[in-house]
């Protein structure tokens, strides 16, 4: 059975999806990624009617003035930019990722399918369910929700219940390869739509999210925010809200991703799934789909971030404990913690800037009672971890130690070279495809892909093939 089903994947998915992506394929590595996302999908005044037939999207933009004059104490003089937050947890299940479900389900609806299959752990999950509710579809949310000895992080379980309560049918699986199994298994049995993250739909949906923050900012202030700060899991975020602000002409405005330090935590061992205390936003994502994509469950990925990121940071579980609390304690607004990623990285790069700039929050989203902090710890707590105050930076080691800083000063950030991982994607197109040398048209899409010219792919080819010699 299971053979059968993963020989057919590709088989499975387009008639899940819908999608043809042969047509859009040049050659190897390469296809029309502009041409795909402006065929199969919607356009911007499409998808912001769609959305708001079901509530979704125009949410709102917040001062947080209290954070900003926090920052400003501890900021040069003169420094200190203005913060902040598209409120995304005004969305009807509480975050962004309603923005990329409505689409698909809409899409799903209009296309005759009587039901929409997710595989998330997340609040993907949930905005799924919820849409599905409201055009009278049904839902299955496949999680990865357990360890082998039957545990699962309180987060999770929190989303789950939320998935139930708005109808869906929630599968939940323990850690591992199973995951892809069992979502295409239940895809062929079905007939359902395949709302992955990663389609055009879904890449687009959240379009309006940057299109809604240009717009805010420039009919408030004159002009466009000079910063967007958007927390990087996937790339879908990223992708979505950068293609959105410069479709609303904010094309100078710098897009900056932001992950949850995670790294030396394997995303798929059993061992390390109850040590990390973020299910989404982190390294264990925002690397590995930077650097090689088309690792998803569709043939190719919509979602890829290195087209669109300026500058790429990092942040330590710590440090969003902290801006989770200050942002309840300070500014009367309890969300997170994922959400609070951005804002984590927002209290640091705002002491760079002139008190004049601007830096917007690109998300937040609902909390409960398995993702407040003081479940994440309790729970953090009985895996072994160590929960102490301290320097963050220094002291937070993932999956042993999470140190919440004292003060907002302590709150910093982690430079993650973008030219480093844009050798890792050539590194992982290399292995992916098997081949040292690659055609003009390739190249082409490389460049593309990673927001490079050709001279440097030429150059990491020759790198990385000089460290597999070596």
């Amino acid at each position: 059975m299971y053979e059968d089903v993963i020989k057919r994947k590709n088989e499975i998915i387009q008639k899940a999806v819908g999608i043809d992506y042969s047509k859009f394929e040049i050659e190897g590595i390469a296809f029309d990624y502009d041409r795909m996302m402006k065929e199969v999908s919607y356009t911007i005044e499409e998808i912001r009617k769609i959305q708001s037939e079901t509530q979704v999207g125009n949410t709102p933009l917040v001062e947080l003035k209290n954070l900003t004059k926090l920052v400003r104490k501890v900021s040069k003089p003169g420094k200190g930019a203005r913060i902040f937050l598209k409120d995304e947890a005004a969305n009807p299940s509480g975050s962004f990722k309603d923005r990329r479900a409505s689409v698909s389900v809409y899409h799903a609806k209009n296309h005759g399918y009587k039901g929409v299959i997710a595989a998330t752990s997340g609040n993907y999950g949930a905005a799924v369910a919820s849409q599905a509710a409201k055009y009278g579809l049904r839902s299955i949310i496949v999680q990865e929700t357990f360890d082998s000895n039957h545990v699962g992080q309180p987060e999770i379980l929190e989303k789950g219940r939320a998935c139930e309560a708005y109808g869906a049918e929630v599968v939940q699986l323990t850690v591992g390869p199973e995951l892809f199994y069992y979502t295409l298994k239940l895809l062929d049995e079905t007939g359902y739509f395949n709302a992955s993250l990663y389609t055009p739909f879904g890449i687009a949906g959240i379009e309006t999210l940057g299109y809604e923050i240009a717009n805010q900012v420039k009919s408030r202030y004159g002009k466009f925010p000079d910063v967007v700060l958007v927390t990087h899991a996937g790339g879908g975020n990223v992708t979505g809200t950068a293609r959105g602000l410069k479709k609303a002409g904010a094309v100078d405005t710098k897009v900056v991703g932001v992950s949850v330090d995670l790294r030396g935590l394997h995303m798929a061992s059993d061992h390390d799934f109850n040590r990390k205390s973020f299910t989404t936003g982190h390294t264990g994502f925002g690397i590995p789909f930077s650097a090689y994509p088309d690792r998803v469950d569709v043939p190719r990925n919509a979602a890829r971030s290195l087209r669109y990121l300026d500058r790429y940071v990092l942040v330590t579980q710590g440090e969003v404990f902290f801006t989770t609390e200050a942002l309840a304690q300070i500014e009367g607004m309890m969300r997170g913690p994922a959400g609070n990623t951005s804002l984590t990285a927002a209290l640091s790069i705002a002491r760079e800037m002139d008190e004049d700039q601007m830096i917007v929050v690109q998300e937040t989203e609902y909390t409960g009672a398995g993702k407040i902090p003081s479940a994440q710890l309790t729970f953090a707590k009985k895996m072994g971890i160590t929960v102490k105050n301290g320097d963050s930076i220094k002291e937070d080691v993932p999956g042993k130690v999470i140190a919440i800083p004292e003060n907002v000063e302590q709150i910093g950030i982690i430079e993650y070279s973008l030219e480093n991982l844009k050798k890792s994607y050539v590194k992982e197109a290399m292995k992916a495809y098997g081949k040292q040398k690659f055609s003009a048209a390739e190249m082409k899409f490389m460049a593309e892909d990673t927001n490079s010219n050709l001279e440097q792919i030429e150059k990491n080819i020759e790198e990385v093939s000089k460290d597999g010699k070596a």
